[in-house]
């Protein structure tokens, strides 16, 4: 068993198709097909259910999943160690974010880390919040950067910068008194449920009288830009990263409701019990240098 046949594994397991993963790897399908059936074979199970052109994982692969991805973070981690041994001079940055804060907030930070630290490569992932937990819970990524509360004991949190949630329309609100009872009766436009905006907005109503569970949804989607851009066609309101509507409201394509939902938290994630990356560290250092305005 290698590494690689792992990593192939892994890949194909996260994207229940064979082209598709080995396309993301860099490798070819006969490869990763390869790769597979070696594992298959040396152990006389079978880890996937391949269903006309379809795969899935059996009952046996959801277990082996889980420990091939500590296998490839046991590894990665050695790696980052060595590497690192060196003074950050060579070696890699595993970061993953949540949308607002890898789309808009978080590439000058990581230029700045480049052009400190140009020898070490840097990968970004971009999911939801409760996605990028995962990803630091299972060691694909080195620090996590979310807009919601993760509740995980085995991951460390703690606020690293805030932001503002702004509540925008097409239209624009001229005198309309905006308060609990018209954002209750409302049509939004919203994030999915799993989401850092979805979940910080959820917290925000609350706290105005406001029941998240009780608004009449118009449409629900999977990205800023697609909530910015159906609203900006006048599908209903939507609860946004000031980042994210900030063009769109210097060009008045959006206007902004004369309601404060306070300020929200960007957060970091850490794993509480594996090895403390020092370029993790380093990025770390230039945020806070950033938010102290040094």
């Amino acid at each position: 068993m290698t590494l690689e046949q792992l990593r192939i594994f892994v890949g194909v397991a996260e994207r229940e198709h064979m082209t598709a993963a080995a396309r993301a790897l860099n490798v070819t399908q006969s490869t990763a097909s390869a790769a597979i059936s070696a594992l298959e074979e040396r152990h006389g199970i079978k880890l996937f259910h391949r269903v006309g052109r379809g795969i899935a994982l059996t009952d046996a692969g959801q277990i082996f999943l889980e420990e091939a991805r500590n296998v490839l973070a046991s590894a990665a981690s050695a790696q980052n160690t060595l590497d690192e041994l060196s003074g950050l001079n060579r070696g890699s940055l595993r970061v993953v974010a949540s949308q607002t804060i890898a789309a808009y907030w978080l590439p000058p930070l990581l230029v700045a880390f480049r052009a400190t630290f140009p020898n070490i490569t840097i990968a970004l992932e971009i999911g939801n919040t409760t996605q990028a937990a995962t990803h630091v819970r299972e060691g694909q990524s080195d620090l996590g950067i979310v807009e919601g509360d993760v509740d995980d004991p085995t991951l460390a949190q703690w606020p690293l910068a805030e932001d503002r949630l702004q509540l925008v329309q097409a239209e624009p609100f001229g005198t309309q008194n905006v308060d609990a009872g018209w954002l209750q009766n409302a049509t939004w436009i919203m994030r999915e449920r799993g989401s850092g905006t979805r979940s910080s907005l959820d917290a925000s109503l609350r706290a105005v009288g406001v029941k998240p569970e009780a608004l009449k949804e118009g449409l629900v989607l999977p990205s800023n830009e697609s909530v910015r851009t159906a609203v900006e066609a006048g599908a209903g309101l939507a609860a946004l990263s000031s980042l994210v509507v900030a063009p769109s409201l210097a060009s008045g394509k959006l206007h902004a409701a004369p309601f404060d939902l306070g300020p929200r938290t960007f957060f970091g994630l850490r794993h509480k019990e594996r090895y403390r990356s020092k370029a993790a560290d380093a990025l770390l250092q230039i945020i806070s240098a950033q938010k102290n305005g040094t």
